[in-house]
């Protein structure tokens, strides 16, 4: 995305090096970026607001940015939030609109940090079924192994500054038991 720059080594993407700026604005254009923090990436008064800001800095109209704004709600199973004011949402309801309004800009790469981060167990399921909709690639880091596991085709993992891939990391969920009064108990993702 280039919001950080490498000390060292070139950046490739979509097949072409990309140097500076102008090369990262066209990048930008393609690849949606969800931040971890919700409150980082919304801005706007309203939803609708927000979720329509990024098809109207493409250039749509108005109306085409509140139908695109429309109907990634719908996608996401927010309708009825449009003129909710953004700040006064949960936090599962604040990463779901932040996803609305990266979708909205129709990527066709998504990267996510971090998604489930502080998500209860309702709003994780919710962005879980959102992603499962999706019809093209996205990235996502998450030291959730089970999160993971539930949606994504292959994981990688950094160690020590370098890349294991799918056949090097065995995902697996963890169960333990402690105790919770005399009553063991098991944790299920």
């Amino acid at each position: 995305m280039g919001l950080l720059k490498p000390s060292s080594g070139t950046i490739e993407i979509f097949s072409r090096q990309v140097n500076g700026e102008r090369d990262f604005r066209r990048v930008r254009e393609r690849i949606g970026l969800l931040f971890q923090d919700a409150d980082d990436q919304l801005f706007s008064p309203t939803v609708l607001e927000d979720v329509a800001f990024g098809p109207l800095n493409l250039g749509r109209s108005q109306e085409e940015a509140k139908a695109i704004a429309q109907k990634t709600l719908e996608l996401l199973g927010l309708s009825g939030f449009e003129d909710r004011i953004t700040y006064k949402l949960s936090g599962g309801e604040k990463k779901l609109v932040s996803l609305a309004t990266v979708l909205a800009m129709e990527p066709e790469i998504l990267l996510l940090d971090e998604p489930s981060n502080g998500l209860d167990d309702n709003s994780k399921a919710r962005l879980m079924e959102a992603l499962s909709q999706l019809d093209f690639s996205y990235i996502l880091i998450s030291h959730e192994i089970d999160f993971l596991s539930e949606t994504t085709n292959s994981i990688c993992e950094m160690r020590n500054g370098k890349m294991l891939f799918d056949e090097e990391v065995y995902a697996h969920p963890h169960y333990h038991r402690h105790p919770h009064g005399t009553v063991p108990h098991e944790h299920r993702p």
